[in-house]
């Protein structure tokens, strides 16, 4: 490996679109190359970078470092650093379409390679992979049109949640996921392997919903005139697709992992915890302090309020950027669960009413993020945002109580406390990174806790 490679990775590293640890101070850091693929040129490294900061845990992050004698100037851009000399340097190997088909060599093989662990037992040809673009917290590669690899950036210790949630709901037959196919793994004598990658099957020609659902949205207040149900571009049909889809994932997580009652009390522990969360935000964003009372006076039903069934794993970052509209219908992506949260933590059994209410926040988003840029939008459109907005919740819903026989509106505080929750924590996210946008939470905020 080349000399010098830890001063370069302190520089490259917190530049890097997925570095997730952005400002902290970092006072040292160490580089383990962890496994060598074999082959010939280039050489892949499999390697673990470990951060230690001045405050706060230290954090582990994969890179896939590739080296040529002559490096193409195609790929001057992926180099780790700069440039000294005309010697070889180390890049980012996922930019390089040589590179990642020795990694899907491992794949195929299935054997292991020094502490990295290969699994799953693929069966398919050789393939060059290209690296996805796009803000991400980890990195993509598609191979053809048929796979496409996620190598997780920032590690956990442990069997990372969207290999555990996804294996173990294709081994209950879910129709409505993308199944892994292969992973790798770091074996390190740990009780579980660190997840740092898996392959699952490329859906070519899907539309992530998000991007479905803002040109509805588009269209719709493209053309004042006509009413949303009569839309050229009319989003209710999916969304309540959606909703059923999203009924349908929530049985198949409690079939295949189980469920658990409420302890006595936990609703109450929940509450404080939301109240402690509302208390934490109004320092950060001020611009809730007008609505601390009613946010509240919800938080503090909700911790009142009867349980409505037992808890179970759920998606746990659930929104429109995470289900792809395919073929043959939606399908949700990325069980990870918030990267932010510990691994405990993105384990533990919680309500699907909080995917539901993600899911509701979403549609929030998608209605208003066109309103953003504008100084003083018209009141009729924002009225049409609006009833975009609410057309679309009420057919997630009906989608919903269809699949489970539940509806989510007769949660009555408790979904409100979780939609609250959830933006809460979006003000304070607007407020740090995009200032311009914490009305679009604060103006739902109004609505909840007046409703």
């Amino acid at each position: 490996m080349t000399a010098g490679l830890e001063q370069r990775l302190r520089d490259w590293v917190p530049e890097q679109r997925w570095y997730a640890d952005k400002g902290r101070v970092i006072t040292s850091l160490s580089v383990e190359v962890v496994a060598t693929l074999p082959g010939d040129e280039p050489t892949v490294h499999v390697v673990v970078v470990s951060f230690d900061y001045a405050a706060g845990p230290s954090a582990r992050y994969q890179l896939l470092v590739a080296e040529r004698a002559d490096l193409p100037s195609i790929l001057e851009h992926a180099v780790i650093g700069s440039r000294d000399g005309d010697g070889p340097a180390p890049y980012d190997a996922l930019h390089d379409i040589d590179a990642t088909a020795r990694l899907f060599e491992r794949f195929t093989a299935g054997t292991d390679v020094g502490a990295v662990t290969f699994g799953g037992g693929l069966s398919a040809a050789a393939m060059h992979g290209r690296l996805m673009g796009g803000e991400q917290s980890n990195s993509s590669v598609v191979y053809g049109d048929e796979y496409i690899l996620k190598a997780f950036r920032k590690l956990s210790p442990g069997v990372n949640p969207d290999l555990e949630v996804g294996r173990a709901l294709a081994a209950a037959g879910c129709e409505v996921i993308a199944p892994p196919l292969a992973w790798y793994e770091l074996d390190s004598g740990d009780a579980e392997p660190t997840t740092l990658g898996q392959l699952q099957p490329y859906f070519r020609g899907g539309t992530d919903g998000w991007l479905l659902a803002i040109t509805s949205v588009r269209d719709l207040l493209a053309d004042p005139g006509v009413p949303a149900a009569e839309a050229g571009g009319d989003f209710a049909p999916e969304a309540e697709r959606l909703g059923e889809m999203t009924g349908i994932l929530h049985r198949d997580l409690r079939a295949a992992l189980g469920t658990t009652e409420p302890a006595t009390g936990s609703q109450r522990t929940t509450a404080a915890q939301m109240l402690r969360r509302l208390d934490e935000a109004v320092v950060i964003a001020p611009g809730l302090r007008e609505f601390v009372p009613g946010i509240r006076a919800v938080f503090e039903k909700y911790g009142a309020a009867q349980a409505t069934g037992p808890l179970q794993r759920i998606h746990g970052d659930y929104h429109l950027g995470q289900v792809l509209r395919t073929d043959a219908g939606w399908v949700a992506l990325d069980f990870e669960g918030e990267p932010a949260k510990t691994l405990e933590e993105r384990r533990t059994p919680m309500s699907p009413l909080r995917d539901v209410a993600g899911m509701l926040r979403s549609f929030d988003y998608a209605s208003r993020h066109h309103l953003v840029e504008q100084a003083r939008p018209a009141p009729d459109v924002v009225e049409r945002a609006a009833e975009w907005t609410e057309r679309n919740r009420s057919a997630f819903c009906d989608g919903y109580a269809r699949a489970l026989g539940l509806d989510p509106r007769d949660a009555g505080p408790l979904l409100a406390a979780y939609e609250l929750d959830k933006a809460v924590y979006e003000v304070v996210y607007e407020t740090r990174n995009r200032p311009t946008w914490a009305g679009i939470p604060l103006s739902s905020i109004a609505r909840l806790v007046h409703a």
